[in-house]
């Protein structure tokens, strides 16, 4: 087969993506009927491994290798961090109420800093044990990275269901503002982590901390910046186009600044788009302006989502499976699960002020901490050889756990609680004391 990959530019890439994606997705509105972003990495996933088995059975079938080359072309770490990631935090803090948010400030704060850390510890340590236990040649400071890629959390589709079953308005801000920071905390964390492994240095916690506040608390200050000049800006005319590009000004401004100054993109645009999203929204915009800003990233959100997760299932087509990469896998899943529930406990029920008052809250905390893209970036970001085949496999595994079962149940969960909850609730409603 002729390769033709070499001659497609950028724009040809992503015009294969996003048609890729509205034809997957139309096939599964119609027929699938699953939902869209689990049908998307579904049909992503299916194939990909088509194309693996066709290469391997039909060796006049190149399909796989263009696919991958495409991949490589494209380059997923670097199309997701340094591109679709700024317009996805973006448009997510958009939605997120400031003043709902502060009520649970304490436990946000909380989750998506110690409770990041400690996710890091707790995986890193049992996935050390995992490696132990079969021989494998890998430095413990290895584990601990992989436990930084795979504590941020992905609150795109949990969102959806927390509507959908009308969960609390106070409980969707909490596990919005936890998952938009903890994105920019835990590659923060992966970033400090992942230099003491391939400098091969003793990692140092002091200078981890330093390293850690300057990345952390530039990007609060160039978002705070940010949004404060796209606010000022956006109060001192009334051009819906205008003031539509302003918005995408900030965020493609604001994220290069912060490339070229070394401190945390994905924390700015979560700081920026807070402020846009609320003071922006409340005093600098008509209502016509605020119904175009809100539509035009509601649409950015939508289409950049759709191919994020399409780009996810085609990944596996990078995956080098074989018995170690197998059980290491299988062992990711309950292992980050477990780390989660305890990293919860310990941000929410340590600290009397940080206690979420929402009835539930921990199990849909707990189980709606997806993972997603950011994990699966990071993961290929690392240098090649057997550990990075190693640490791949275990994220595709928590990841598509996530994506397909936690994603899938999450509503039937919430059900439940609603279910066990009722009882109580007229119980109180009568003054009859609990059972």
């Amino acid at each position: 087969m002729h390769d033709t990959s070499s001659a497609l530019s950028a724009f040809d890439i992503a015009a294969i993506l996003v048609v890729a994606s509205a034809l997957l997705g139309w096939f599964n509105h119609h027929f699938i009927k699953l939902p869209h972003v689990i049908g998307l990495t579904v049909m992503g996933a299916l194939t990909a491994i088509g194309l693996m088995i066709a290469n391997a059975f039909i060796p006049a079938i190149t399909l796989g290798d263009w696919v991958a080359d495409i991949l490589r072309q494209l380059n997923f770490t670097e199309t997701l961090l340094q591109g679709m990631l700024s317009f996805l935090l973006f448009a997510g803090a958009l939605h997120v109420d400031l003043d709902r948010l502060k009520v649970a400030w304490l436990p946000v704060l909380l989750l998506s800093t110690v409770g990041v850390i400690v996710s890091t510890v707790l995986v890193g340590l049992a996935m050390w044990g995992v490696g132990l236990l079969l021989a494998l040649p890998v430095a413990p400071i290895w584990y601990f990275v992989f436990g930084a890629l795979i504590a941020p959390t992905d609150p795109v589709s949990v969102l959806g269901v927390l509507r959908e079953e009308n969960v609390p308005q106070s409980l969707q801000s909490a596990v919005a503002g936890e998952s938009l920071f903890n994105d920019g905390v835990g590659i923060v964390v992966f970033i400090i982590l992942l230099g003491a492994a391939i400098s091969g240095t003793e990692f140092s916690l002091a200078e981890g901390a330093r390293l850690f506040a300057i990345e952390a608390g530039g990007g609060i200050l160039v978002g705070l910046a940010a949004g404060y000049v796209g606010y000022r800006a956006l109060a001192g005319m009334d051009e819906y186009a205008l003031e539509v590009l302003v918005t995408l000004a900030i965020v493609m401004g604001g994220y290069a600044l912060c490339s070229y100054l070394h401190v945390s993109g994905p924390l700015a645009m979560a700081v920026a788009g807070l402020l846009v999203g609320n003071q922006g929204v409340t005093y600098a915009m008509s209502d016509v302006t605020r119904d175009y800003v809100i539509k035009f990233w509601e649409l950015v959100d939508e289409l950049l989502n759709s191919v994020l997760f399409l780009l996810i299932g085609l990944e596996m087509i990078v995956l080098v499976v074989g018995f170690e990469e197998a059980i290491l896998a299988l062992a990711a899943i309950p292992l980050t699960l477990a780390a989660r529930a305890i990293s919860i406990i310990v941000s929410t029920r340590t600290i009397p002020a940080a206690r979420l008052q929402d009835k539930g809250a921990g199990p849909v905390l707990w189980w709606g901490g997806l993972r997603g893209g950011i994990s699966i970036a990071l993961a290929l970001s690392l240098p090649p050889g057997e550990t990075r085949d190693l640490i791949l496999a275990a994220t595709f595994a928590a990841v598509l756990f996530s994506v397909l079962v936690q994603r899938a149940t999450l509503g039937r969960l919430i059900e439940k609680l609603k279910e066990d909850r009722a009882p109580a609730v007229e119980r109180e409603a009568r003054g009859s004391p609990p059972a």
